[in-house]
């Protein structure tokens, strides 16, 4: 019985240092690593993931799509582009054709991509129509006072280049593909840019037609 006593004690000492340094070394356990940020942009493997893809199909190899429905990437600012492929994937932004595609890229590859993009050099558009050019200018650079539709340049800038990381680059992109996508924000086709949709639902089809075919000529 005298042995069994210091035995008893000596177990639960020790069954109690052992807890002790479990819990000491669960409070010295270093935190959660923060997640690892996305390395910086690529330009050669956003080249090679863009081709890999099959954007040139739409948009061309150089961004400059010939397709007036499809619009002109080169020289558009990187992290609108970013942007809209992150919504295309998570489907804020629809589209039978991007969201598949969009869907395929993991973060980096659309980051290489964005930035390979705005590395290009756009090329110059044409307005078309004579007889909405002053219409559409008057829209763009003063907006609509009493139906309280603000001047596209505010937020678009004078000749067309929009702020970076803001608002994305519209002078000399396709008159057709800024109707179709100012009719989407309209009509609630598109939905991933409210600013947008407040404007566009106040314009109808001609000032629609007429301020994109004035913005396809800035430059």
């Amino acid at each position: 019985m005298k042995l069994f006593v210091p035995f008893l004690l000596a177990a639960l000492l020790g069954a109690t240092g052992t807890s002790s340094f479990a819990a000491d070394e669960h409070a010295a356990a270093p935190a959660a690593a923060a997640p690892a940020k996305p390395a910086k942009p690529d330009l050669a493997k956003g080249d090679a993931a863009y081709n890999a893809k099959a954007c040139v199909a739409c948009h061309n190899a150089d961004g400059n799509s010939a397709v007036p429905a499809n619009p002109k990437l080169a020289q558009q600012h990187p992290e609108y582009i970013l942007k809209q492929l992150e919504e295309f994937k998570s489907g804020k932004r629809k589209s039978p054709i991007m969201s598949p595609l969009a869907a395929t890229l993991n973060e980096q590859e659309m980051r290489d991509i964005s930035w390979f993009l705005g590395s290009k050099t756009q090329k110059p558009g044409f307005a078309k129509d004579k007889n909405t050019v002053e219409l559409g200018e008057r829209i763009y650079r003063g907006g609509i006072a009493d139906r309280q539709v603000p001047a596209c340049a505010g937020c678009h800038s004078p000749n067309g280049a929009g702020i970076p990381a803001q608002y994305p680059r519209l002078g000399g992109q396709h008159a057709d593909y800024l109707v179709t996508q100012l009719v989407a924000f309209r009509d609630g086709g598109r939905t991933n840019a409210p600013m947008m949709t407040g404007v566009a639902a106040k314009l109808n089809d001609r000032e629609i037609k007429a301020v994109s075919d004035y913005i396809a000529g800035l430059r």
